[in-house]
């Protein structure tokens, strides 16, 4: 398990985190979800020990977290970090004998990783002459070529179309299920509302919210109501049976937000005994949704 607890960091009057306490557990896959600024990067940096906390500890499995720990990590920074002269091969390979392993090793590993992210075909160019998807593999082979239990990744999906985003999670899900303990920051949540067991919403260096998805959607204060199909007698009977806002859902159908909490099956009742009733529907909120309501539109 890795753990936080009372973690603050401060940059001469820029307080960047705030007494933050968070634990993941081992083998599970951590979403930290913020906007920028709001503490994510130097959360990370300082459980990798590249940046130490003012206040609070951060342990792994019970430990804190010292040079021999640190090379079991893995971390993928957000900014990229190769040299551009280096080939893919040699990059990869290099970054493989920074964490102990030995030169055949370390050559049999990065062949696994250039087959594995499909990039072959440019194993022996430099770096430099790579586009910002096929670097940002590099990056990711580098940060995972030493079989880390944990693995930091920061915006993992930087720079990547659609098709290698798709390719990229499924290969972290695979090193998740091979035990690897995961914890990742990304703006993309189509694809870690998927890909982590939980997530941590930073805002403003503190702690938002916390939990998996349902958790989050459990505490979340309000629903989405759909009903159709729509017409005059049903818009006025849902004004009735609820105090919201109705709006025009789209395809004949009326949407308002509702309490989560409102007894939906009075509704229906009341509904259906008005009008014509073919729909009726509570949306559950997205992770966009929680995390847009969470930090403010404007965050």
């Amino acid at each position: 398990m890795l753990e936080l607890q009372g973690v603050s960091k401060s940059f001469r009057e820029v307080s960047a985190v705030r007494d933050l306490t968070l634990s993941v557990e081992a083998g599970s896959v951590l979403g930290v979800l913020g906007p920028n600024g709001a503490g994510k990067t130097t959360t990370m940096r300082m459980l990798l020990g590249i940046l130490m906390p003012d206040a609070g500890s951060i342990r792994w499995r019970g430990s804190p977290i010292d040079a021999r720990l640190r090379r079991s990590f893995g971390y993928l920074p957000e900014e990229r970090g190769l040299y551009g002269k280096m080939s893919v091969r040699e990059h990869i390979v290099y970054f493989a004998r920074l964490h102990g392993l030995s030169g055949a090793q370390a050559g049999r590993k990065a062949g696994a990783w250039i087959e594995r992210l499909a990039i072959g075909e440019y194993a022996t160019r430099p770096c430099a002459e790579l586009s910002k998807g096929n670097q940002q593999k590099v990056q990711i082979a580098c940060a995972a070529v030493h079989d880390p239990e944990l693995l930091v990744l920061d915006e993992p999906f930087s720079g990547l179309d659609p098709v290698n985003a798709d390719h990229v999670a499924s290969i972290l899900r695979q090193l998740n299920a091979a035990g690897v303990t995961l914890m990742l920051s990304s703006h993309q949540m189509w694809q870690v509302e998927h890909l982590c067991g939980r997530f941590c919403i930073i805002a403003r260096g503190e702690k938002a919210a916390e939990g998996t998805l349902e958790e989050l959607r459990r505490a979340w204060p309000t629903r989405v109501l759909r009903v159709g199909p729509r017409s005059e007698a049903l818009e006025a009977a849902l004004r009735r049976a609820v105090d919201a806002r109705v709006v025009d859902g789209g395809e004949g159908i009326i949407a308002c937000e509702v309490p989560s909490s409102l007894d939906l099956s009075e509704v229906l009742r009341r509904l259906a005994a008005e009008a014509p009733l073919t729909h009726f529907e509570r949306v559950e909120p997205t992770l966009h949704e929680i995390y847009v309501g969470t930090v403010g539109s404007g965050a």
